[in-house]
């Protein structure tokens, strides 16, 4: 997993003083690199039954398509409120300074489907347990959560509770 680290740039100040920014575009451009992180994202999942990866904006994206990929699943996405050009239902959730909301099509996730949410970092686990949340509203199962990066003073993890929480690397 150092060989992984060492290809993530990181940026202190960003995107406000106080913040150490992890880049994963610098990771992303590595065909190695990439490869054994999708990797190392699919491996706890194999052979578990997913029926779907959902991948959270914007990050989640790139790393959820390629997951679902390799689970040789379909995948959803979820956005920012106003993204998405169907039928929406959205999740409001508390930020530290504020709220924000997510969204995700009304017929992205079946009943019963089991699911894997794919993101890029696990911070304060906001936005993870919004995901989550939204599965749940359209009648999915969450399996499980993978993410790349699990900043671990942050304890996003709190904010998931029984949820089957995977991360690569850890900060």
């Amino acid at each position: 997993m150092e060989t992984l680290k060492s290809k993530i740039r990181h940026v202190p100040d960003f995107p406000k003083a106080g913040i150490l920014f992890y880049d994963i575009t610098t990771l992303l451009r590595d065909p190695e690199g990439f490869r054994a992180m999708i990797d190392s994202m699919v491996t706890p999942f194999t052979g578990q039954g997913i029926d779907l990866v959902v991948g959270i904006e914007s990050r989640g994206f790139i790393l959820g398509g390629a997951v679902a990929d390799r689970l040789k699943v379909g995948f959803s996405p979820i956005r920012k409120p106003g993204k998405l050009p169907s039928k929406t239902v959205r999740e409001t959730y508390q930020l530290e300074y504020g709220t924000d909301s997510l969204e995700i099509h009304d017929d992205a996730v079946a009943p019963a489907q089991r699911i894997l949410i794919v993101d890029d970092v696990l911070a304060t686990g906001g936005t993870a347990a919004a995901a989550a949340a939204l599965v749940k509203r359209l009648g999915g199962h969450v399996h499980g959560l993978s993410f790349l990066i699990e900043l671990l003073g942050l304890n996003g993890r709190a904010r998931l509770p029984g949820e089957h929480v995977f991360s690569v690397l850890k900060y």
